[in-house]
């Protein structure tokens, strides 16, 4: 087993035994949760990250007896909701909709940033993972990421992403950094205006979800280059990986998942866990995830703690070399 999970692991787990020795307001003798879950997700209402906490809020209030609150705290790329619950008591109810841009790419493309992922927080699980395609104009003379990546060495392609420093924006990055393609970053408002744009004809390409490109990519009006995804997409199974493309290695998903204030007792921990992965395998559940383009997880806490800190290396040295800012 790698050095840094079981690190991961004994930290996790000594952490939360210690919270529980200190915590007597969550003991054997009291039921949890005693109240309403608030799950704050820190994002505005509708978007993608938004509709994965409701699809399981309803059922994981089921199992646990008590509602289950979903609360939208926008603001500074996520960081104004995620620093809400971190400050929080840490007694399981509330919780924060983890996002990855926020978790492990935020601490290192701020300057300054109101919380510590490895600190202030408890991962429970993650939901799931939402893949990433690359996509093209039709009219883009290279129909494999191998020929895309040549030309690139030969001339710049803009990409565009929703926004600057989010996992879309960093997988194009580290494509570049590995590679040797010219690719110059383009930031949209949204996924959505990166991909009319493309369309249009005004950029080459996009990095974006596959979720919010299929319907385009089917009706021939983009082009597919590749999947970043360890597997290909269910909605797209006909497109590459960028691994079988000829990037060993190269894997790159957006996730969500669910933590807790650090020093939440590990009992309160395990329990939520077990919650929302038995959510999860619903069928129902299930269904509604694909419509959103994300392959639910599921995962122990250790397993997710140690993908946070996995990927908090990985993107800080992908953020360092492309000399990504913001304040």
């Amino acid at each position: 087993m790698p050095r840094s999970i079981v690190l991961t692991t004994v930290f996790a787990l000594a952490a939360a035994h210690a919270a529980f020795a200190q915590d007597p307001s969550t003991g054997p003798g009291q039921a949890f949760p005693s109240r309403p879950v608030r799950l704050v997700v820190p994002f505005a209402a509708g978007g993608v990250t938004d509709t994965s906490a409701r699809a399981v809020a309803d059922r994981l209030g089921a199992r646990l007896g008590q509602p289950v609150v979903v609360e939208n705290r926008p603001g500074a790329s996520g960081n104004i909701g995620t620093e809400q619950v971190a400050r929080s008591a840490p007694d399981g109810h509330t919780l924060v909709l983890g996002f990855d841009g926020t978790m492990v790419i935020n601490p290192h493309v701020f300057a300054k940033i109101p919380f510590d992922t490895l600190r202030d927080f408890a991962p429970i699980t993650k939901l799931g993972d939402a893949t990433l395609i690359l996509v093209a104009h039709p009219s883009v003379p290279a129909n494999s990421l191998q020929e895309l990546i040549a030309r690139a060495k030969a001339r710049p392609f803009a990409f565009g992403t929703s926004g600057t420093g989010g996992t879309p924006h960093l997988a194009g990055e580290m494509l570049a950094q590995r590679t040797g393609a010219q690719l110059t970053h383009v930031p949209y408002k949204g996924g959505g205006q990166a991909i009319i744009d493309v369309i249009g004809g005004q950029i080459p390409l996009a990095f974006t979800a596959v979720a919010s490109s299929q319907q385009f990519v089917k009706s021939g009006k983009l082009k597919a280059i590749g999947v970043s995804s360890a597997g290909r997409s269910s909605s797209l199974p006909d497109v590459p990986t960028f691994a079988e493309s000829g990037l060993p290695g190269f894997v790159v998903d957006s996730w969500v998942g669910v933590l807790a204030p650090a020093r939440t007792p590990l009992p309160v921990i395990e329990r939520l866990q077990r919650e929302i992965a038995a959510v999860l395998a619903d069928p129902v559940v299930k269904e509604r995830y694909g419509v959103l383009g994300i392959e639910p997880v599921g995962n122990s806490p250790e397993q997710f703690a140690a993908q946070i800190r996995e990927d908090l290396a990985r993107w800080e040295k992908v953020v360092r070399q492309a000399g990504i800012r913001l304040e």
